[in-house]
């Protein structure tokens, strides 16, 4: 896959609300946006970061996981010029949904992680293990949920230090790449 070529396709966080969303989803999106609070520390590693890496999301503004988790990542771009955030739209992207296909569903939203000069570091979507604990929780026992909510508080915190978690391996991945560590000389 050309990931530098999708990467220029794609849209910004913002731009692909606009561009994909009604009202309803835009508000759905800002409602997650507003109640994802980083910690004093989260924001401090974040600024730490020394490699620029590029996040490849293919999302849909339609998917409730979408809505809960990519307002996340965005709070993380929006405090370090070090991480690049696009979104792909699913449907509108198929050769990249049948490539990111997870147990041979379409699944979103996932992210690619790309270093620098867009090669493919890791992949990572579509719930986080706490999200899928919750899901476990609630519909493997005697009660079944009976529609899409926002994640509550504890579960929106962790969901968060799972994501910065998986952001954190890989930009230590690209800190530790005997390719990238030579070509900046560190």
């Amino acid at each position: 896959m050309d990931w530098k070529s999708k990467f220029e396709q794609a849209l910004g966080y913002h731009e692909f609300l606009e561009r994909y969303g009604s009202e309803g989803h835009r508000e759905r999106w800002q409602r997650v946006y507003e109640a994802v609070a980083l910690t004093r520390d989260q924001r401090a590693l974040l600024q730490g970061f020394q490699r620029d890496m590029n996040l490849l999301v293919l999302a849909g503004v339609w998917c409730g996981d979408c809505v809960n988790q990519c307002p996340i990542l965005q709070r993380f771009a929006e405090v370090t010029p070090r991480i690049r955030l696009r979104f792909l739209d699913r449907d509108e992207h198929p050769d990249v949904r049948e490539l990111l296909s997870i147990n041979r569903g379409y699944r979103i939203p996932v992210v690619v992680f790309l270093s620098e000069d867009f090669v493919e570091v890791a992949r990572y979507g579509e719930r986080t293990l706490s999200l899928y604990r919750q899901m476990a929780a609630d519909r493997l026992g005697p009660a079944c949920p009976v529609g899409v909510v926002p994640p509550g508080e504890d579960l929106l915190r962790r969901v968060v230090q799972e994501w910065l978690n998986e952001v954190e391996r890989v930009q230590l991945l690209l800190r530790l790449s005997p390719r990238l560590r030579l070509a900046h000389g560190d």
